[in-house]
């Protein structure tokens, strides 16, 4: 019975050390970190700018590149004079370099069509490579949600009150991966702390539906806070502008707060962790995960 077990414990490890990019892969690991791009020079320093050199600082072995999705973005940056390349582009430029392995790893919050497409450009660039793995986005397990609940949470724990409400607005989804933001929505809740409120430009919750909660709330004062990565146009335009001028005309005193997510440094170590976990064991889709757990209760 003995010599089963560390038989059963010596196949354990080899199979995990096998997945691991850093022990057994042969050729050289590069990480891409993808992201959407903006044309906002300020924001672009203290969100993707952090980030990409946060990650080289986590992995100084490791050549780090970068990508920008956004082709409206990539060619108004071009004329002036700022050069970025699309996933395509900078997978083929490392294939072409001798690189063999490649975690890919995007900004995106939520699973939706942005990180879709990425999965689907990635597989479509896996004959160039030994292997190439996606990282998850910000928010895709319980844990991840929980961890940046908490995060927010202290982060602007001092807009508190009966008469005050941090709203965070972020960009929405057409597919049923906007349901992420009503889930976060309801953590903020159980987590004790029922003033912060989730809402979306282009999705679910609404401006409508969620003025309707705040003012049931009795609420007087009313931070908006981008639910987003970068603090773009987006948060520019519509946030500090529509939303804020839709509330002041509804009697609210409306604070802006004018930040993305990329520039804070706890939700900078939550993307940095799914690499590593997309490092240590390639990321399985649903289909995958169902049958790798029929096999096991077979």
């Amino acid at each position: 019975m003995k010599k089963l077990v560390l038989f059963l414990t010596i196949m354990l490890a080899i199979t995990v050390n096998a997945q691991n990019l850093m022990t057994s892969a042969p050729g050289k690991t590069a990480i891409l970190m993808v992201h959407f791009g903006t044309t906002v020079d300020e924001t672009r320093e203290i969100t993707i700018d952090a980030i990409n050199e946060k990650v080289k600082r986590a992995f100084p072995e490791i050549t780090v590149a970068e990508a920008y999705t956004s082709r409206i973005i990539i060619d108004r940056l071009a004329k002036r004079g700022i050069k970025k390349a699309t996933p395509k582009e900078v997978l083929l430029r490392l294939a072409a370099d001798g690189y063999s392995n490649v975690i890919v790893q995007g900004t995106n919050v939520i699973d939706g069509i942005e990180a879709e497409v990425l999965r689907q450009e990635a597989a479509m660039m896996k004959p160039f490579f030994n292997e190439i793995r996606v990282g998850h986005p910000l928010l895709y397990s319980i844990a991840d949600c929980e961890r940046t609940v908490e995060v927010l949470k202290n982060r602007y724990s001092d807009h508190v009150g009966k008469d005050k409400a941090v709203v965070l607005v972020g960009h929405g989804t057409s597919t049923p991966a906007n349901a992420i933001y009503s889930q976060v929505d309801y953590m903020f809740g159980s987590a004790g702390a029922d003033n912060f409120h989730v809402a979306t430009v282009e999705g679910y919750p609404t401006f409508d539906t969620t003025v309707a909660r705040i003012k049931n709330e009795r609420v007087k004062n009313v931070r908006l806070i981008p639910f987003m990565f970068v603090a773009g146009d987006h948060a520019r335009n519509d946030i500090d502008v529509e939303w804020r001028e839709r509330l002041e005309n509804g009697g609210f005193q409306v604070e802006t707060v004018i930040e993305g997510l990329g520039q804070i440094p706890e939700i900078q170590e939550i993307y940095i962790d799914h690499i590593k976990e997309a490092m240590a064991a390639p990321v399985m889709d649903a289909a995958s995960q169902k049958t790798g757990f029929i096999k096991e209760n077979l």
